[in-house]
């Protein structure tokens, strides 16, 4: 049965990722970049600080350092011990794949990191900003899938590195928002 559902998520990826027109590479290779949403992280963090101040701020900004290296680091030792291939390092379909990442990383595919950390973000930031940004939330989500759509379209991603990615992402974005929530009450005083 896994292999089976491997052989799917196979026939996904070389699918989805053949979907690619060199028109497109540049949009979809920035929104891969981890540096292209600096603007957007800058503009969240003012939205809080706007909203609830510096103490707040700071407070948030040490909870979303944990949470991304928790989630990061989460990442790194599922990817040692799976030991799933890329896309772009997999014999059987490295020459039938269009693959537009600057290179194939020798580290392995499962889970995302890309994945897991925007989507861990998107959760995160939409919740601390929910009661004043009421749709904001589907903002950020709609971005995490983006981003981690572009890794199939780059072709360093398999469909189920990217999903198992988003999961783990938003049940860490969830957690670090309610470690959030009661440091906030236990440091920050109204």
């Amino acid at each position: 049965m896994l292999d089976r559902l491997l052989e799917l998520d196979t026939e996904l990826f070389v699918y989805l990722n053949s979907l690619g027109n060199s028109s497109w590479d540049w949009l979809w290779l920035a929104i891969t970049n981890e540096f292209t949403f600096v603007p957007l992280y800058a503009v969240l963090l003012f939205l809080i600080y706007k909203r609830l101040g510096w103490k707040a701020l700071l407070v948030i900004v040490i909870t979303i350092t944990l949470m991304i290296l928790f989630t990061d680091q989460t990442t790194n030792l599922v990817k040692r011990s799976v030991l799933r291939f890329r896309p772009c390092a997999c014999d059987e379909i490295k020459d039938f794949i269009r693959f537009i990442a600057e290179r194939c990383s020798s580290n392995r595919s499962f889970f995302s990191g890309h994945a897991s950390n925007s989507m861990a973000a998107a959760v995160f930031g939409g919740l601390v900003l929910r009661p004043y940004f009421k749709n904001l939330i589907f903002i950020l989500l709609m971005w995490a899938v983006l981003v981690a759509y572009s890794r199939i379209y780059v072709g360093v991603h398999f469909p189920v590195d990217l999903i198992c990615g988003m999961i783990f992402g938003a049940l860490a974005g969830f957690g670090f928002y309610k470690l959030n929530k009661f440091a906030l009450r236990r440091f920050i005083s109204d």
